[in-house]
């Protein structure tokens, strides 16, 4: 491999979230964090050089995108998913949870229904109640250890409630899931005969493992683009989350200028300048580096894998299509819940996401992040296993 992802990078006392502040989050000493999505391996060495030299220029006034920006982003869309996207639909955004928040301010109103499909990225439930907006829950169904999705329940709960916003998490996180063409088609249709619109998040698009493959949503039909907020960002993909740089796309321009009007109750203008180089460079530049990238995660998911068959019988590992993060289901130990985080935290000595941080369906589970060098990994399970 050109790049090397063994590489183990001292990211503590760097003001990370991930391991600087542990002990402000109730969290022991030296515990191992592999908790939040963020990635242990440095972006692109090709970014980093951008970067650098534009550091050095030392004048960090108000910035903004040029059209190679916008044809960067064409190229990548087109190239991997297919995808023609038009300049005239973009939205900058300094991220994908402030572009879903702000869509459920400007197209709800207070008290009405916003649907998720629980477990779920836990900021969807939180954008929705700080909003006073209703959280509407169509619970994924775990069958055969593979989530679907309770279409009869989906639509039900729309009629029900009268939801008018759906948040739609593609690929799934923490579930893994990547959603067919027939699923996200079935899924649009229910939204377009009630009259919802689609909020879609597909932040971890570029994380597909082999024999699955990530199908836009507002791509697959005209009527679902017309009704559709495509949420993208290189945050996941290239590791620059704390850049704070997402691209929104939205065809139907009545939605757009709602949108861009509720930022502008923010506040809000320009993004920050060293996120809209590193996006433009990222998307020129990476990717030689996302292809090795993918193969270290596949070859990291095959090890944990093995880890779990051989050595912890007795959880389950739900099988990720997509994304870094893997859902770990530790409920045949008979455990609550507190007495799971609590071996996890206080014996093993290791930071997991708690599944019940995703919805009530995630009693029993733990999220792991997998984008860390190879020891890291090995040294956390070691933990884990001499500990369950």
């Amino acid at each position: 491999m050109r790049y090397d992802f063994d590489e183990i990078i001292d990211r503590r006392n760097t003001d990370s979230l991930k391991y600087d502040f542990g002990k402000k989050k109730g969290m022991p000493e030296g515990i191992l964090p592999l908790w939040v999505a963020d990635m242990d391996f440095k972006a692109p060495t090709e970014v980093i050089d951008i970067l650098v030299s534009k550091s050095l220029h030392g004048i960090y006034g108000y910035s903004d995108s040029n059209e190679e920006y916008i044809e960067v982003l064409e190229k990548w869309f087109s190239r991997y998913f297919d995808w023609e996207i038009n300049p005239k639909w973009l939205v900058k955004t300094p991220g994908v949870v402030y572009a879903v928040t702000t869509a459920v301010r400007a197209f709800t109103d207070e008290n009405e229904g916003v649907l998720i499909q629980e477990p779920v990225y836990y900021p969807f439930k939180e954008s929705i109640e700080i909003n006073n907006r209703k959280v509407v829950i169509n619970e994924l169904k775990l069958i055969n250890n593979h989530y679907e999705i309770d279409f009869e329940n989906f639509e039900q709960k729309i009629i029900d409630e009268q939801v008018k916003l759906f948040i739609l998490c593609s690929p799934h996180n923490p579930v893994g899931r990547v959603w067919t063409r027939e699923e996200l088609i079935k899924l649009g249709d229910i939204c377009v005969k009630h009259g919802v619109l689609v909020v879609s998040d597909e932040i971890h698009a570029d994380f597909i493992y082999p024999g699955n493959e990530h199908f836009v949503f507002a791509a697959l039909k005209e009527v679902f683009a017309e009704v559709t907020i495509t949420c993208t960002s290189p945050s996941k993909t290239f590791n620059l989350a704390g850049l704070q740089i997402s691209n929104v796309f939205i065809s139907n321009q009545k939605l757009k200028r709602i949108f861009k009007n509720e930022i502008m109750k923010t506040g809000y203008s320009q993004l920050n300048i060293m996120g809209i180089i590193a996006c433009q460079a990222s998307y020129e530049f990476g990717h030689e580096w996302l292809i090795e990238l993918k193969e270290y995660l596949n070859n990291n998911l095959i090890y944990l894998r093995k880890r779990i068959q051989d050595e912890l019988p007795k959880v389950t590992l739900v099988e990720p299509e997509g994304t870094y993060l893997v859902w770990l289901d530790f409920s045949k130990y008979g455990y609550t819940d507190n007495e799971i985080n609590e071996i996890m935290i206080r014996k093993a000595r290791v930071w997991l996401d708690p599944g019940t941080m995703f919805g009530d369906s995630g009693i029993g589970f733990q999220r792991i992040n997998i984008a860390c060098p190879r020891k890291i990994l090995e040294k956390a399970l070691d933990k884990i296993i001499q500990s369950f």
